[in-house]
């Protein structure tokens, strides 16, 4: 490969010699009907020999990859010097040749932009948009080579090298090629994006324009004027004031100029070459093949395309293989799991639940168009999810207002709606609740006997049975009776006791220390297991060394024993993981680190108990929370008995308590023996994969992680894996991380989340859904990760989301705060259990609310207050 390419002689196999900006400007270059201004690329073998020849950059480039991400003074020198060397290399004859015969080629006295293009830039996992620098009208060949020098370095500037150390880009991986490419001087230039940035809707471009070159634009100078276009119509136009330009100087580069008064309020563009643009813009997203933010100039009545890149902030789409609309209703959010997850889990996930889901971004969805087009079974869907999340309900009817998006069939075209979505009654037996847990204790107790000397196929032909054995337990129809008529139960009280008593949410303080809760139990156990712990000074000075030294894997318990009390503890610890130790933040995906894979992630929370709580705390919470429920009970039969009828509604009302403490602390259940045997075939695969490994099948044992259920099964038969597909999925599941997901999600691409329709939470509240009654004040905990949560009692955990892994924190705090949940959601129910009050739903939560604030969580009206 020579040391310059033209833009003709470039296509996207390019990318390792003349970057992700380069690359697109050659296949931008081969599409019909684009204009793109004419231009050669120096490609990232000249950057390679300048680099190598220039004095003592290996040892500069070594400190640059030690250094602290987060020691701006440090990268700031070490940066500058790294600049300082590259910049002043002489360059070669040869290269110096290249350059410029391709300058004459094109016109040599003509005026250039000199931009950077870097290797891992403009990809579609990663946009590096910004962190190099662009030249502009750049004349004669010393300044164009001066201005390439530039480019070079500014792979190193102080922002391009935090940025890499931050997302784990290695410098020494990130090559610079530059782009030297014609100048056009347009009347007007700006920006298309060919999906809506702000909604992700890929049915909607958004335009802005604005005079003189388009930097104006991106650099923040003047707000353009902006257009959105649906269906080559013209949708909305907001023409801003634009009292300043970025223009061509006539010795070289740009300057800002004044725009005069008349034009200042003039559109760029008009509705016709709005459309063009359009037009031109949905012609270049379709050769990529995605969604593209396209730079843009118009001379004369000519539009030039300089430059475009796929937009990265943009949630993927499921695939399909039709035109009909979908509304996708997310899987994570009903789930408390709104992490990317790897594919081996999305599958094994797929494989466990009744109901067809879509993946897109790491993250499953349901598509409900076909329920939404009928009306009985939108009446269903709106009812069931308005109790559960509001969120969802008002996303979904933000699509059905529409009225367009999903069409109501007529009667005789509608599908009936499922029959059976309410079960038959179920009598009021505890009984019936232990002898459910006893068949999930001794089903998973026959699989771990089964499983631990399987191998090969025969293996994952045993766990493939096996799911079909786990889904018979988990949608079992008795015990769907037994947790729909907990919820029922709570439904009903909470909404005869407020229309009889005024009394809201009474089924909170109700359901307090209910039987047969696991993920209550699961918190309270830690309590004792600190007590264990407790008397034993050297135990806990170790553990606090644990913590402080970031300790991983399980060998800390080891070298308990050699302490005083140490064994205690370590049996206590290790008694604890025997019960609850398949359980971890995200559990539903049964690749992520389990408590008994990384014991140390809960040492902070037993410190946190040791310091908090005295002796028998644990036995205590629960005989608190039994007798409040008892008291509340009492109170409001006797209110009732005082009412009209009063002993007919105190008769009923009893009956419902009952029931719901009956059946109310079963709804965990069901999942606890989901995940338990979620990590007896985790534990399985990881020893099969460990054999592959030792083959020479795989390079490491967390890439079956990367290969869905179907495919492991494939690699374990015939011992043969493409490790290019693995390497292809570990780098998009990195770019899936950093998405967040949308509650709703339309086959248009827009992602929609609902807003609180309410006018009763007081002037700057953060509104959210009430889950758990009561009103609390303490101090914020902003925690997004169990392992490091440093809690007192009191305090008020606010967070993304909670699983059942973080309910050992939940006996520490006084109220709970989260930016995703239901009524219904693992959170909610464990916060009634406790008495906490509780507010999910609250969008921006964990942004909105700094860690150390004074809040107030209103636990019963649903929202919360800032104090300061």
């Amino acid at each position: 490969m020579g040391y310059v390419l033209g833009f003709e002689e470039i296509d996207s196999t390019n990318i390792a010699d003349v970057g992700g900006k380069g690359a697109q400007l050659g296949e931008l270059s081969r599409i019909d009907g684009i204009r793109v201004p004419d231009g050669f690329c120096v490609t990232t073998d000249a950057f390679q020999r300048i680099v190598a020849e220039a004095p003592s950059i290996d040892a500069r480039l070594d400190l640059l990859s030690r250094v602290n991400p987060d020691d701006r003074e440090a990268i700031r020198t070490l940066s500058a010097d790294v600049r300082r060397v590259v910049e002043g290399v002489a360059i070669p004859g040869d290269l110096e040749a290249a350059i410029g015969e391709s300058l004459a080629r094109l016109g040599e006295r003509a005026s250039y932009a000199v931009r950077s293009s870097a290797t891992a830039e403009d990809l579609p996992t990663a946009s590096f948009a910004g962190q190099q620098d662009s030249y502009l009208n750049i004349v004669g060949l010393p300044a164009i080579l001066h201005h390439v020098r530039r480019c070079w370095a500014s792979l190193f500037t102080e922002r391009a090298v935090t940025y890499r150390r931050r997302n784990g880009f290695d410098h020494r991986k990130v090559r610079m090629a530059v782009v030297v490419q014609r100048m056009v001087f347009p009347d007007a230039a700006g920006i298309l994006f060919t999906a809506d940035p702000v909604t992700s809707n890929r049915k909607i471009a958004t335009v802005e324009a604005g005079w003189g070159l388009g930097e104006a634009l991106v650099s923040g100078l003047v707000a353009g004027d902006v257009y959105t276009v649906r269906d080559d119509q013209v949708v909305t136009t907001a023409v801003a004031t634009k009292p300043r330009s970025v223009q061509a100087s006539p010795g070289g580069g740009t300057h800002d100029a004044p725009i005069e008064p008349r034009r200042q309020t003039q559109p760029a563009l008009t509705d016709a070459q709005v459309v063009r643009l359009v037009r031109l813009g949905r012609r270049v997203e379709a050769h990529f093949g995605r969604p593209q933010d396209i730079e843009w100039c118009l001379a004369g009545d000519d539009f030039h395309i300089v430059q475009s890149r796929p937009i990265t902030t943009l949630f993927p789409l499921p695939e399909t293989d039709d035109r009909e609309n979908h509304v996708y209703v997310s899987v994570g959010h009903q789930q408390m799991m709104t992490d990317a997850m790897k594919p081996l889990g999305l599958s094994v996930w797929q494989l466990t639940t009744p109901r067809p889901m879509h993946e897109a971004g790491g993250r499953l969805f349901v598509d409900v168009a076909p329920v939404l087009a009928t009306a009985a079974g939108r009446a269903n869907l709106i009812g069931t999810l308005g109790r559960s999340d509001p969120l969802i309900r008002e996303a979904l009817q933000t699509v059905l207002d529409r009225g367009d998006f999903i069409r109501l069939l007529a009667d005789e075209d509608s599908v009936a709606a499922p029959a059976g979505d309410s079960p038959a009654p179920i009598e009021t037996d505890p009984a019936v609740v232990t002898q459910l847990i006893r068949r999930s204790q001794e089903s998973v107790a026959t699989l771990r006997s089964e499983i631990r000397t399987l191998s090969g196929p025969a293996l994952l032909d045993f766990i493939k049975a096996d799911i079909a054995e786990l889904r018979r337990i988990l949608f079992d129809p008795r015990s769907h009776q037994v947790i729909m008529a907990g919820m029922e139960a709570a439904w009903w009280l909470n909404d005869h006791l407020e229309a009889w008593l005024g009394e809201r949410n009474a089924a909170d303080v109700l359901t307090q220390s209910v039987p047969h809760n696991v993920t209550s139990e699961m918190g309270l156990a830690l309590l004792d297991v600190a007590d264990t712990i407790r008397p034993h000074a050297e135990v806990v000075t170790f553990l606090h060394r644990v913590v402080d030294e970031g300790r991983e894997g399980d060998g800390f318990l080891d070298e308990l024993a050699g302490l005083a009390g140490g064994r205690e503890a370590r049996d206590a610890i290790r008694g604890y993981l025997d019960e609850y130790g398949m359980r971890c933040a995200g559990e539903i995906d049964i690749t992520r680190t389990r408590w008994s894979e990384h014991p140390a992630t809960l040492v902070p929370t037993i410190l946190g108990n040791i310091k908090n709580f005295e002796p028998g705390a644990g036995e205590r919470h629960f005989e608190q929370g039994r007798l409040e429920s008892q008291r509340k009970e009492q109170e409001l039969l006797t209110r009732l008995r005082a009412l009209p009828d009063g002993e007919r509604k105190a008769e009923e009302t009893k009956r419902m308590i009952d029931r719901v403490r009956a059946f109310a602390g079963y709804r965990e259940y069901p999942k606890y023996g989901m995940v338990s045997r979620y990590f007896a075939y985790k534990q399985a695969l990881l020893r099969e994969a460990d054999r592959l490994v030792r083959s020479g099948t795989l390079r490491e044992k967390e890439d079956i992680f990367f290969l869905r259920f179907a495919e492991l099964r494939e690699v374990v038969r015939t011992g043969d894996v493409d490790a290019g597909l693995i390497l292809e999925r570990r780098e998009a599941f990195r770019s899936y991380e950093a998405l967040t997901p949308p509650r709703v999600l339309t086959s248009d691409g827009e992602a929609i989340n609902g807003r609180y329709r309410r006018d009763d939470a007081p002037p700057g509240a953060l509104a959210g859904l009430p889950v758990s009654a009561g009103t609390v004040e303490g101090r914020a905990r902003v925690v997004t990760d169990m392992a490091r949560a440093d809690l007192e009692a009191g305090d008020i955990l606010v967070t993304t989301y909670t699983d059942p892994s973080w309910t050992p924190l939940f006996v520490t705090v006084a109220g709970l705060v989260t930016e995703v949940g239901g009524l219904m959601t693992h959170g909610a129910v464990i916060a009634r259990e406790y008495g906490l009050p509780a507010v999910v739903g609250v969008d921006q939560a964990t942004r909105l609310i700094r860690d150390g604030q004074r809040i107030r969580v209103h636990g019963t009206d649903g929202y919360v207050q800032i104090l300061g």
